[in-house]
């Protein structure tokens, strides 16, 4: 029996169309889940609250939301950028949550993962506001996951940088030279976690095989954290 078969799970994907929506919504059917591939804009209060109840019936939300990581000293970081930034990777995800847990909860089954980054990890110069709300995103997955447990739901996220995404490593990034020789001196193994190989463990959070984790951060990230 194949662990990974997803078969018979309805699982929305946010933000379909950026960071590892197209891989995720490949992988996930590939092994079998419907797979409900939303590319809503979600930073408007209400947007997500109207994206579940579109979707109808959920087994599994993956919450994948990125913007392109501004790169600001932190003596320049306007409250604009903060504004925004907070608005697109951390309210969207708390209302998508809220929205989506009664039904969940009425089963007493479900799972979220969140498409989190390692920048929350370990500390990057000039991605204060990013940093700060990727961290917003882990803490409230940690407490979440601890709370609704009982209920049956499993909450967890992946941590990723250096993993192959056109929102964060666009060909032309990794064609650099530069980029290159980066990864092979920052980098423990040396080049970009494949997109399947990202994807797949998402799958992995997804299935049954997963059960014993709780509101857990997995960093992968080739070694980068740790380093």
């Amino acid at each position: 029996m194949n662990p990974l078969d997803l078969s018979g799970q309805r699982v929305l994907v946010t933000q379909a169309q950026d960071f590892m929506g197209p891989a995720l919504c490949r992988t996930l059917a590939e092994l079998g889940a419907t797979v409900v591939a939303d590319t809503t804009e979600l930073s408007a209060p209400g947007a997500a609250e109207a994206l579940v109840e579109r979707a109808g019936a959920l087994d599994a939300v993956v919450v994948n939301l990125a913007l392109p990581a501004p790169a600001t000293a932190a003596e320049a970081v306007s409250d604009d950028e903060w504004r925004q930034v907070f608005d697109v990777l951390v309210h969207p995800m708390q209302r998508l949550v809220r929205a989506v847990l009664p039904q969940m909860q009425a089963r007493r089954a479900g799972r979220i993962v969140l498409m989190g980054s390692a920048a929350a990890l370990k500390g990057m110069a000039r991605r204060s506001s990013y940093a700060a709300a990727r961290g917003a995103q882990l803490a409230y997955i940690q407490a979440l996951g601890v709370e609704v447990a009982p209920q049956g739901i499993r909450v967890n996220a992946v941590a990723q940088n250096f993993v192959d995404n056109p929102t964060y490593f666009p060909p032309e990034v990794q064609a650099n030279p530069a980029f290159r020789a980066r990864l092979k001196w920052q980098v423990p193994l040396g080049r970009l976690v494949s997109a399947e190989e990202d994807t797949r463990f998402v799958a992995y959070l997804l299935s049954g095989a997963a059960d014993c984790f709780v509101g857990q951060v997995f960093p992968i990230c080739g070694g980068w954290v740790t380093r």
